[in-house]
């Protein structure tokens, strides 16, 4: 029987219900290896989603180091998003308390740790804005060839979801994004062109629910006060953003992929944060970016719920 070959992974975010349900199917993943956990200031506060990064680690038995990023964009003042979070930016179930103390190691450093220590390239999982990864590269040019690929949940090539222009997870950092996109790193982008495909229905996580274990439990809970808000804007279904940016890596098949050149809008009044595609190659700049723009529902819906079914006689 072959040995799986493993694949070192960094998951930096800022939980977040649809971090924790990425995370959540991370962990059931036999090719990823994960290395470290790493917060930045997003979806709430730095502190507060650090704290629920630890407590994702509690519930899902993560013997691994979680180190706290940078409190605010490289150039902005923060933005957060209690409206879809809520108040601790993961409403909802409770979850045990944190297990492990947190790294005294920066999330940059901590990434520099992982890059240098590892045997094989790594792969950079970012579902929260981009600022550790540029500060990252930023600090540590010397270690971007050590990074196999940043998978990244962000940006829209039609459209933005904060702004008419502009994704959440740009928009918080645009400059970290702009650095990331110029780095020269391979580049997966999940953004709005497939995650608001990527609709995960009520009948889909009762699906999950109904396994009846205590992390399924959770994430249907996840799910139930997600869509809240969502619910009120008029969606019948939970955008299930960040979860594209790990299944992608390892269910390509699923997924419809094209490569363009990407750029991000600085200065823009209207459309600070946007991402722009060169979709007829008329820049002349080479393609730095695989960018996801569609999947497959039902057969992604069917990996979220066999990712819960992983967890049964758990204990939390």
């Amino acid at each position: 029987m072959n040995e799986i070959k493993k694949r070192p992974v960094i998951l930096d975010g800022d939980p977040g219900h649809d971090d924790a349900i990425g995370w959540v199917l991370a962990s059931t993943i036999p090719e990823f290896e994960i290395k470290a956990i790493t917060t930045v200031a997003g979806n709430q506060t730095l502190e507060k989603v650090t704290y629920n990064a630890r407590r994702i680690a509690a519930l899902l038995h993560l013997d691994i180091k979680v180190a706290k990023g940078r409190n605010r964009p490289l150039c902005s003042d923060l933005i957060i998003a209690p409206n879809f979070h809520g108040e601790t930016g993961l409403d909802g179930p409770i979850l045990p308390e944190p297990d492990h103390d947190l790294s005294e190691l920066s999330a940059p450093e901590m990434m520099a740790e992982v890059l240098r220590e590892s045997k094989d390239k790594v792969t950079i999982i970012s579902t929260g804005p981009l600022t550790n990864t540029a500060a990252l590269l930023l600090s540590h040019p010397e270690l971007k060839d050590r990074i196999e690929m940043i998978s990244i949940m962000g940006g829209g090539l039609r459209n933005g979801n904060w702004t008419s222009a502009a994704e959440f997870n740009i928009l918080v950092d645009p400059e970290a994004a702009y650095t990331v996109y110029h780095s020269g790193v391979p580049l997966l982008m999940c953004g709005l062109d497939v995650t608001e495909k990527a609709l995960v229905y009520p009948k889909d996580w009762e699906r999950i629910r109904a396994l009846h274990n205590p992390v399924a439990e959770v994430v249907a809970g996840w799910f139930d006060f997600f869509f809240i808000h969502l619910n009120s804007l008029g969606w019948s279904g939970a955008t299930t953003h960040d979860p594209c940016a790990v299944m992608s890596l390892v269910h390509p098949e699923i997924f419809d992929i094209k490569d363009y050149y990407v750029d991000i809008e600085l200065q823009g009044r209207y459309c600070r944060g946007a991402t722009i595609a060169d979709y007829n190659g008329r820049t002349g700049n080479t393609p730095n970016c695989r960018c996801v723009v569609g999947l497959d529902r039902e057969k992604f819906v069917d990996y979220l719920v066999e990712a819960c079914s992983k967890f049964e006689g758990w204990e939390v």
